[in-house]
């Protein structure tokens, strides 16, 4: 039987008294390479890092040129290992890796279609991601699986879709990731920039914000500054004082022009850092941190989740210290249907009617009604064949 959350987390507070902390980054595309970068930047040498992936030419490479960078910065002071020959459409492959790596933290960062953004082809066509959703936990099924069967008590961030992905795999009964970063994590900061603007704030990074929302809101702001209509659970403080802002606008002052290439990878990243960091802070230092995670406890969207390292066992939770987690999940499930996903339940994935019909105009296709858990292999090799290589 899996492990809680707060069971994974008070297990690691209580070993890492006379030990370093070993996290495992599984796929090394261009967010596990920046992620890299960004834990070497941190100058622990309390911090063991694996990269796992298939080909080792590839890694070696890619690690040396991080390891050197960070070098010249000073900042290079973890380990680094090299785990090569790993097949992510393999679990006994995996399972190997990690029952011999036993990892305290694993970062999913792998991907079933490397090298594109798969919302280049969606979005301008049916202004939804939901679509995508198949290929999205096509290798985070895989990965939890191998997981199971290698007894890992590893705690496991996932970075692809998770608004999604983890509520499918928990639906179905399945092992299923501790957090998942990005999405309405990217839109944080955008937030906080356009509202340290509109009130002349130097201090931006002491805005706090509390919000939920999924992952259609956090693109349709980000790329068009508006909510598509749709009212949003947001609140905002600074130095412990509410603030009120003409929302409209400060959405609209999210509107930041953005690279579309591998670079965007750089907030995913990040994302991983900011949930390892609060990780670590609650059970090194016994913090308390707030962050803002996609498929929070196997629900559906994004919420504001407390890690509180402050007494003598490590609690999770969905921060309700501003809305009700039945508003948040009515408010989730507004914004998640807009991305073209109208349940996830008993382990199946319904896509809507509206994006059903959007897909038959755009593509010329005919999406299923329903995605079945035993179905997902099938549903990925259909958007890759019939979308995804029509489409580039």
């Amino acid at each position: 039987m899996m492990r809680t959350l707060e069971e994974k987390l008070n297990g690691l507070r209580n070993s890492l008294f006379n030990r370093n902390v070993k996290i495992m980054i599984m796929g090394l595309g261009s967010v596990g390479l920046y992620l890299l970068d960004y834990l070497l930047s941190l100058k622990d040498g309390r911090m063991e890092i694996c990269v796992a992936g298939r080909s080792r030419e590839k890694m070696v490479s890619d690690v040396n040129i991080v390891k050197i960078a960070s070098l010249i910065r000073d900042q290079n002071r973890a380990e680094v290992k090299i785990i090569s020959g790993v097949d992510f459409e393999d679990v006994d492959s995996m399972a190997e890796c990690l029952r011999d790596e036993q990892p305290d933290i694993i970062v999913n960062s792998s991907r079933a279609y490397s090298g594109l953004k798969y919302g280049s082809i969606s979005w301008s066509k049916v202004r939804a991601y939901g679509i995508w959703a198949p290929l999205a936990i096509k290798y985070t099924r895989t990965i939890m699986e191998a997981y199971e069967r290698a007894g890992c008590g590893g705690i496991v961030i996932n970075t692809s879709y998770s608004d999604a992905v983890i509520p499918w795999l928990k639906s179905a009964g399945k092992p299923y990731p501790d957090f998942g970063s990005g999405n309405i994590n990217h839109l944080i900061p955008r937030i906080k920039l356009a509202v340290a603007k509109t009130y002349g704030l130097m201090d931006y990074w002491n805005i706090d914000i509390t919000y939920a929302t999924s992952h259609f809101h956090d693109v349709v702001i980000s790329k068009e500054g508006q909510t598509e209509g749709v009212s949003q659970l947001i609140d905002i403080r600074h130095e412990g004082k509410k603030l009120e802002p003409d929302m409209d606008k400060i959405f609209e002052g999210c509107k930041i022009p953005m690279p579309v290439d591998g670079k965007r990878n750089m907030m995913n990243a990040s994302s991983n850092v900011e949930i390892i960091q609060g990780i670590l802070a609650a059970a090194r230092e016994g913090r308390r941190v707030k962050l803002h995670c996609p498929g929070a406890f196997g629900q559906i969207g994004g919420y504001p989740v407390i890690i509180d390292g402050r007494g003598e066992g490590i609690k999770t939770y969905i921060d309700e210290a501003h809305f009700a987690m039945a508003d948040m999940c009515r408010k989730n499930r507004e914004s998640i249907y807009l991305d073209g996903i109208e349940n996830v339940e008993k382990g199946k994935l319904y896509y809507t009617d509206e994006l059903i019909e959007k897909c038959r105009k755009a593509f010329g296709i005919t999406l299923m009604k329903q995605v079945e858990y035993d179905g997902i292999e099938e549903a990925a090799q259909f958007l890759i064949h019939q979308v995804i290589e029509k489409n580039i």
